[in-house]
């Protein structure tokens, strides 16, 4: 039996009681894709969790830790771990600011921005692969809504995207 994708039309109309109707199912089964392809394509030396983090610490050095924890939109006990481990692993050195002794200023060492760079590549192929059953526009329409989608539910979530406020 193949299985067909339910039209919109069908899926407004239906009393929901499918599970792949569900909108929050389809979203945890796309982001257990999502994570399959990022260990296909970047291999086991960084988690998705720990590349968003890098990546975010790239673009704002000296960033402490709960606010890098903030712009990844990830709970504050969560980043700390993570920070933990690249630390381990040779990628961003943690200090501890003088004026907060609490928290930690945190700087990407030569060996993450090599890291960071050398899977530009792997991130491209995820993010084709991902989007690969879909065409250009749909791509371009679905990445548009996913945006929306999780902008205008950021207060929803148990670790909002938060901004880091602008340097003087």
């Amino acid at each position: 039996m193949t299985k067909t994708t339910p039209t919109p039309q069908a899926v407004r109309e239906s009393d929901l009681t499918r599970i792949d109707e569900h909108p929050g199912h389809l979203l945890r089964r796309a982001q257990q894709i999502s994570v399959s392809i990022f260990h296909d394509e970047v291999g086991g030396e960084l988690t998705p969790v720990q590349f968003a983090m890098l990546r975010c610490l790239a673009d704002h050095p000296g960033i402490d830790q709960v606010s890098l924890a903030g712009i990844a939109a990830i709970d504050t006990s969560t980043g700390a771990t993570v920070c933990a481990r690249l630390e381990e692993k040779g990628l961003l050195e943690r200090k501890v600011i003088p004026h907060n002794r609490r928290q930690r200023a945190l700087a990407i060492t030569a060996e993450g921005e090599h890291m960071l760079a050398a899977l530009i590549p792997a991130t491209q192929r995820l993010r084709q692969r991902l989007l690969a059953p879909l065409s250009d526009s749909e791509q371009q329409q679905f990445m548009l809504l996913l945006a929306r989608l999780v902008h205008d539910n950021n207060e929803q979530s148990r670790a909002p995207l938060s901004r880091p406020a602008a340097s003087d």
